[in-house]
């Protein structure tokens, strides 16, 4: 190298190990808050408030225990439930609408998706007294297919945009070839489409299972005691006696497992389908 070439690249290497520290310092302050929660998850609530908190303690499985004797197994399978059946819902529903508008648009496609787009705009809370009254009607108050049923409503437009543009890069060939070779709409769909977008039908469930496992607001006003979720569950440790760190922190550190096993089971899908549309 020449001493010109040196001296850029010198500059050039601090600079690149300078944004390496940032971006782990950034990263740990981010991480930082989860994992204080776990460790306090292992504490017993007398460690838990300590002042300063104290970093050396004996752990225990004391809080973990307390949860499952409290009765936690039935809120985190009703947001099992709500969450699995409310996301095969949302992609048995999304994918063929996403196909219908990536692959077959129509003069009025813009328009369809405006409104799809256009329903998250609207307030949750200016619906809920609407839903209320009609699921008190009905008989679905505490109803666990409620919240399928709202959930599904709730992660179905931002499921067909996502798929919409995954569908969208698949190349016209494949699909001319397809047609070229007898294959019907549903075996093009279901045997070359869908395997060619399985990263970004990943990304797409795991955004819904996301929105689904974390919603509380339907939750709170439509259910008592027999559909309540995880999220109620870590309301009932705000008490007016105050605030039961340890269990809080356990009950917390259980809610976030299911996301978090989804995440990393499919995580080389996910990194593939976030990807997916952003170069062409």
């Amino acid at each position: 190298m020449t001493a010109a070439a040196v001296a850029v690249a010198g500059p050039r290497r601090r600079s690149a190990g300078l944004l390496t520290v940032l971006t782990w310092i950034i990263g740990i302050v981010f991480f930082f808050p989860v994992l204080w929660m776990v460790i306090t998850a292992f504490k017993h609530e007398a460690d838990a408030y300590t002042d300063p908190p104290s970093l050396i303690f004996t752990p225990t499985l004391e809080q973990f225990r307390a949860l499952f004797d409290a009765g936690a197994w039935p809120y985190f399978l009703n947001s099992l439930f709500a969450t699995t059946v409310s996301t095969l819902l949302v992609l048995a529903l999304a994918v063929p609408a996403a196909y219908a508008l990536a692959i077959r648009p129509v003069k009025k496609t813009q328009d369809v998706l405006f409104f799809f787009i256009s329903t998250k705009m609207l307030p949750v809370v200016a619906v809920i007294v609407p839903i209320y009254v009609i699921a008190g009607r009905i008989g679905a108050l505490d109803n666990v297919w409620t919240l399928v049923v709202l959930y599904t409503a709730m992660n179905l437009p931002i499921a067909v945009w996502m798929m919409r543009s995954f569908l969208q890069e698949i190349p016209a060939e494949v699909l001319e070839a397809a047609a070229m070779d007898g294959a019907s709409l549903r075996q093009t769909l279901l045997k070359v489409m869908l395997p060619m977008v399985a990263p970004g039908l990943a990304a797409t469930a795991l955004i819904c299972v996301i929105f689904a496992w974390n919603e509380f607001f339907f939750a709170v006003n439509l259910t008592a005691s027999q559909a309540a979720t995880v999220p109620l569950f870590l309301v009932g440790f705000m008490t007016s006696e105050g605030l039961y760190w340890a269990q809080l922190a356990a009950a917390a550190t259980l809610a976030s497992l299911p996301v978090v096993l989804a995440g990393w089971v499919a995580q080389k899908q996910l990194v593939r389908g976030l990807s997916m549309g952003a170069i062409k």
